[in-house]
């Protein structure tokens, strides 16, 4: 069985005893980064005025989801003004404190994201926040700014369309952080993964991240993933047509998976999105578009491309967007058009594909209750019964935009909408 990683994942953000990491979501996929809530009776119908607790309306849009420590909800934004946020809301819906990180939000591609993409991530003590011009900062939970740096100014100018998307991970005081772009020539390479003193902001390490990809699969709006299965413990690196796995200690490559980009009919403009996905035994990795999606095992060394040793299945269809979810025995794959497929965890076999709500879906799914939760952009979340075959339990509408992820603790499940952060409660 592939398991969850919740006690392993606890450890790694070195909790309290006297602090349930489950009652938490300190990322963007939640209390053990793989989108699971151990959460009971939450709700499964709402509406604007169904099951809601509370809504703040925020000062403008963003994609990142949002975080949740104790009392506070943490999450960012933009303005008019151009400006990039972090705030703090209270479980009560009242506004704790709002910091301006930078200046110079961009948007891109119409109505599709801004540079408040990135998630935040938290410990309790302090907010880690990213945001897609390059500016990385810190601050306690009471708003006080730590340290705050410009990735552009000591790792070099971010060339990369729409902005870099990618979270920061969180481990044992250690912040990292993939820079997965390039101008789109071979010959020259730009990226690099970076480990800094979560307190400080210093460096730690710096790896380059060799590929041979090119065009505009050199950049990666992707997010790096934590693997920890008590035994081993790694980073994953998702972009520029590889996955790789990082050492923890000083950032060298211990193995990569290629051919997510089929070098016989390669697609120039097959850039990640979608997370690689990890359970116990178990590394799910998307890659975008009509590309594929692999199952890998995660004991391989050096290039294990070909090496079938270490490769679990490969499928022909993979989320453009929303990161796969994995459960037990199942992987759930949902599409960019809102189709669901649902997957053996150890063979690939695909047990059902069904329509679901037919959108645009960038938000990835997260499972509480025995349901899954499908977010759409028009704001419309589907609620799937966990089980082999698609069963679409409810449909909730709340009429506002939806990009981020949702985030469950304490019974209530938090939605940043493009004009409200929503608390869905019983």
């Amino acid at each position: 069985m592939f398991r969850s990683l919740v006690f392993v994942f606890a450890l790694s953000v070195g909790v309290s005893s006297n602090i349930l990491i489950a009652d938490q979501w300190p990322t963007w996929r939640g209390p053990t980064g793989d989108g699971i809530s151990q959460e009971k009776n939450l709700p499964v119908e709402w509406s604007r005025t169904k099951n809601v607790a509370w809504s703040l309306e925020l000062p403008g849009p963003g994609g990142a989801s949002p975080v949740v420590w104790g009392e506070h909800i943490f999450l960012t934004s933009t303005n008019s003004q151009g400006q990039l946020l972090l705030m703090a809301v209270g479980r009560n819906g009242k506004e704790a404190w709002r910091q301006v990180v930078a200046q110079g939000n961009k948007d891109v591609r119409g109505d599709e994201g801004n540079s408040a993409s990135p998630s935040p991530v938290t410990d309790g003590q302090h907010v880690w926040v990213f945001f897609a011009n390059g500016i990385l900062g810190c601050y306690t939970v009471d708003g006080k700014e730590v340290w705050k740096i410009d990735v552009q100014d000591r790792y070099g100018k971010l060339e990369i369309a729409f902005g870099l998307t990618a979270s920061p991970v969180l481990d044992q005081g250690v912040l990292y952080q993939q820079l997965i772009h390039g101008d789109g020539d071979a010959k020259t390479r730009e990226a690099c993964v970076i480990a800094l003193d979560a307190k400080t902001g210093k460096e730690i390490w710096k790896v380059d991240r060799p590929s041979d990809a090119h065009s505009e699969n050199e950049s990666s709006y992707a997010s790096a993933v934590l693997y920890n299965d008590g035994e081993r413990k790694f980073l994953l690196s998702h972009g520029a047509d590889f996955v790789v796995a990082h050492d923890l200690k000083d950032g060298h490559e211990l193995w990569r998976c290629g051919e997510l980009n089929k070098k016989s009919n390669y697609d120039p403009t097959l850039r990640f999105v979608a997370s690689p996905a990890v359970a116990k035994g178990l590394i799910v990795v998307p890659s975008a578009k009509k590309g594929p999606i692999i199952a890998l095992k995660p004991n391989g060394s050096g290039d294990i491309t070909q090496n079938k040793d270490f490769h679990f299945w490969s499928s022909p269809k993979t989320p453009d967007v929303p990161s796969p979810l994995i459960l037990s025995e199942l992987v759930y794959l949902c599409m960019e058009n809102g189709d669901l497929a649902i997957l053996r965890a150890k063979t690939g076999e695909q047990l059902d594909y069904q329509r679901t709500h037919r959108q645009r879906h960038r938000a990835s799914p997260v499972y509480a209750d025995g349901r899954i939760y499908l977010t759409a952009r028009d704001g419309k979340v589907t609620v799937v019964k966990a089980s082999e075959k698609v069963e679409i339990v409810a449909e909730n509408e709340l009429g506002e935009d939806i990009s981020a992820s949702p985030a469950i603790s304490n019974g209530v499940i938090y939605l940043r909408s493009f004009q409200h952060l929503w608390a869905i409660a019983q």
